[in-house]
């Protein structure tokens, strides 16, 4: 089995959240003596020199994308058992962040149209399966359609989509079709594009792949509700058929408190005691009051509306009236950072918002967390709370996606469960949640390290999910549909 792994982002390559983390992972974990997944992405300019040095060249060729004849250089490196293909071109790609600018429309049209143009190039090995990822490689599956359509070798392939994220979706202006993406009107006229009288390239992709994925089994039969689907909830409905939830995994090698380089100490679930130097030197580089006794509510990730950053702001003065401390890491929407950057000032000691990206850093926070705040109004999967769990961070979560999927709640009649959650996007809620925790760790001290082990002993690493997705590409190739959306 040959899968052609499309991406715009991968670990440790190029990465902004957990589409780098999954495409860093997922294909190693695929692999094997009967298969080969191999990657493709663009050659960004931030990629290293350490990885650039150990790239080969391999050919070039023109990728004509509308009125555009457009220069496309392909090169190769082989990490962690995984080929990695790079697509070249530094006019779109030597730029100093991934996302953002511009032309981004551009820019993923061109890698698409390479990637489509490329999957007869590769010397010795011809792809069988295409999967792609979110709205920056949807139009992989709609070139191959509709430009390529009738070139035997191309329509013998078969595409997966995965949704990451339906909050993007790669929505343009009508005039878009032609001129920059170089489609046909008939695509627009037909409905296959349109959407809302613009283009929405996700949609095209949702209705043309073979086989439809998204990263928790939750947030799949969420996207077929208006509330989260952002608008595409009838056109899952109708291609619910060959929708599948899959849970993504953690490197369970990279997040490992046994083995975590960064941390103050090391620890096991069976050295629970040592975690406390963590927090203790998490307290002491963000200015907490060094203050073993007192529960630390860590929060890191995108502060953006979805991850239920209002419900933090909202509440934070509320959850300060109880004897806790707060520290959140993550970057974001500016009234965001300005809001959090506010309690900061108003709770001196006690509140700490350090507005930046650090993966050594969260480490930290994940590894000196004594709960790990996550209440997300949407979260297709989700990595922290795992990663939380690993380190023996009990998680506070809303009950949504891969949240739902992974925190069990606490039972205090049964003992059972990994952590606390609430269901409504509700601050008051959350405030329930967050309150019932605190009351388990000053007043039930055993029950709360029986969690803290109970969430290290859980495995979340890539295996059950390589099961699924190796089971997902031979139906594909079979001709299986038979989603489970």
């Amino acid at each position: 089995m040959k899968v052609l792994y499309v991406t715009s982002e991968a670990a440790p390559f190029a990465k902004t959240g957990g589409l780098g983390d999954v495409a860093g992972a997922l294909p190693a974990a695929v692999n094997g003596k009967a298969d080969d997944v191999r990657v493709i992405m663009p050659l960004y300019g931030s990629i290293s020199g350490q990885w650039r040095e150990k790239m080969q060249f391999i050919k070039h060729l023109y990728i004509p994308l509308a009125w555009r004849n457009l220069y496309c250089g392909l090169f190769e490196l082989k990490e962690c058992g995984v080929t990695f293909y790079f697509v070249d071109n530094e006019y779109y790609f030597k730029r100093g962040d991934i996302y953002g600018h511009y032309d981004d429309g551009e820019r993923y049209a061109f890698f698409s149209r390479a990637v489509t143009a490329l999957l007869t190039e590769f010397d010795g090995w011809t792809p069988q399966v295409v999967h792609c990822n979110d709205w920056e490689t949807a139009l992989v599956p709609i070139y191959m359609r509709c430009l390529y359509g009738g070139d035997p070798v191309i329509d013998a392939m078969k595409t997966v989509f995965t949704i990451h994220n339906i909050e993007y979706q790669g929505r343009f202006a009508r005039d878009t079709l032609e001129n920059l993406f170089g489609l046909p009107a008939s695509l627009f006229n037909g409905g296959t594009l349109e959407y809302m009288g613009g283009v929405n390239l996700m949609k095209g992709a949702i209705e043309l792949c073979d086989r439809l994925t998204t990263v928790s089994p939750t947030y799949a039969r969420e996207l077929q509700e208006e509330y989260y689907a952002r608008g595409l909830d009838g056109v899952i409905k109708v291609n619910s058929h060959k929708l599948t939830g899959i849970l993504n995994g953690i490197d369970t090698k990279l997040f490992d408190p046994e083995t975590d380089e960064n941390l103050a100490k090391r620890y096991t679930a069976a050295t629970l005691k040592d975690k406390a130097a963590c927090k203790a030197e998490l307290q002491n580089i963000l200015g907490l009051a060094q203050n073993p006794g007192v529960p630390l509510i860590v929060s890191v990730g995108r502060l953006v509306g979805h991850k239920g950053i209002d419900l933090i702001t909202e509440a934070l003065d509320e959850m300060m009236d109880s004897d806790i401390q707060f520290a959140l890491l993550g970057k974001g929407d500016w009234h965001y950072e300005q809001a959090l950057a506010a309690f900061q000032h108003r709770y001196e000691g006690r509140v700490s918002v350090s507005l930046t990206y650090n993966a050594a850093l969260s480490n930290a926070f994940y590894a000196g967390g004594d709960m790990f705040l996550m209440p997300s109004q949407t979260e297709p999967c989700g990595l922290s709370q795992m990663i939380a769990m690993r380190y023996g961070t009990i998680p506070v979560v809303r009950e949504t996606g891969g949240l739902r999927d992974t925190v069990e709640p606490y039972n205090p009649e049964i003992g059972e469960g990994l952590g606390f959650t609430f269901a409504n996007y509700d601050k008051y809620d959350m405030l329930h949640a967050i309150r019932r925790a605190v009351d388990v760790y000053f007043n039930g001290k055993d029950r709360w390290a029986e969690l803290q082990k109970r969430g290290m002993s859980r495995d979340f690493g890539w295996a059950e999910s390589a099961k699924a997705y190796k089971k997902l590409y031979r139906e594909t190739l079979a001709g299986v549909t038979g989603g489970k959306g």
